[in-house]
């Protein structure tokens, strides 16, 4: 997983956590399910980066 890469991971996952504390205090469900949707996917590639890795 390059630095890049983590780095990008990171921000989207900070972004969706921001997202869904707003969506939180704020009442709005949907906000707070787009910051979930953003962590998820940051994750997923976050898996899919040590899957490459893994096979380097």
């Amino acid at each position: 997983m390059g630095l890049g890469d983590k780095i990008s991971n990171a921000a989207e996952d900070a972004k969706g956590k921001a997202k869904e504390a707003t969506g939180k205090a704020t009442d709005d469900e949907k906000l707070e399910a787009e910051g979930q949707a953003d962590q998820s996917k940051a994750d997923l590639k976050q898996a899919g980066e040590k899957v490459k890795d893994a096979f380097h």
